[in-house]
């Protein structure tokens, strides 16, 4: 494993770290919807309804990448917080890889919206050019996230595992951690099945590894693929897109089998690598 060159008193992060990662992860979310559920109307009457710029639901969506970049600063300083932000400057990936993130992605959705029949519903936003500001809302919540999945968990997870039993694992972490979503009012995930919303995360989560390897762990890349998946410009397709995703997961697996199944082939690195 290749880390950048720091001090003595620097302890390189350990795949221990995924401790201290998870349980700042959950309890900062977990807590804070605690909050929301058991005492709702005080809360709702100081920081408003819940919703995409609620703050305590920002900092609740957040936490995972906050947990990400504080235990990089704790073990690599101030220097190792440039190197890590330094991979949302990793743009190369093969261009199959580019051609799925823009084109494959929407592709899917589209395919479960026709099969589930919401393909011609009407455009949720009018005028129509109010899908802009709710795509940079989507942009800067949920890809957030990434500074800790991507930036420190799998990482971490692919110096034990194989990517894809690493990205199996991360998958039901992270679905795992939406859990309070659908116990509170006002999310969009109160109104969703949970069992094929963790079928879902988990699925995309195990596509979205090979792409991360690919891209040598951009942190750019991860943060695209995040948002691809919740554009707010695609249309319902639930639970179709689950199908169609999981589909394209056995598809993409089955090309990368070789890499996807050998242990040590996979980013293990949380900094800029050296080369």
């Amino acid at each position: 494993m290749t880390q950048t060159k720091s001090s003595k008193n620097v302890r390189p992060m350990e795949t221990k770290a995924l401790v201290p990662f998870l349980a700042i992860s959950f309890g900062l979310t977990w807590g804070l919807a605690a909050l929301f559920i058991f005492f709702y109307d005080q809360i709702v009457a100081i920081f408003g309804e819940i919703s995409m710029t609620n703050p305590l639901f920002i900092l609740a969506v957040y936490a995972p990448g906050f947990a990400g970049i504080f235990l990089i600063w704790r073990h690599y300083g101030l220097k190792g917080l440039v190197s890590f932000f330094r991979r949302l400057t990793l743009w190369r990936a093969p261009g199959a890889w580019w051609l799925f993130l823009l084109l494959g992605i929407p592709i899917l959705v589209y395919a479960g919206a026709a099969l589930t029949g919401t393909i011609r519903d009407p455009f949720p936003f009018s005028p129509w050019y109010q899908v802009f500001p709710a795509m940079a809302v989507a942009l800067f919540i949920g890809p957030i996230e990434e500074f800790g999945w991507r930036g420190v968990a799998l990482p971490l997870l692919q110096r034990k595992f194989a990517p894809f039993w690493a990205g199996l694992i991360l998958g039901g972490i992270w679905g795992a951690w939406h859990i309070p979503a659908f116990l509170m009012s006002g999310t969009p995930q109160s109104a969703w099945s949970f069992g094929p919303y963790f079928i879902g995360v988990v699925t995309i989560c195990i596509i979205m590894t090979p792409l991360f390897n690919a891209a040598r762990g951009s942190l750019l890349i991860s943060a695209l693929y995040h948002f691809q998946m919740m554009n707010p410009a695609f249309p319902d397709a639930q639970p179709w897109d689950t199908l169609m995703f999981l589909i394209a997961a056995v598809v993409i697996v089955w090309i990368n089998r070789r890499n996807m199944f050998q242990r040590g082939s996979g980013v293990t690195d949380v900094l800029m690598p050296e080369n």
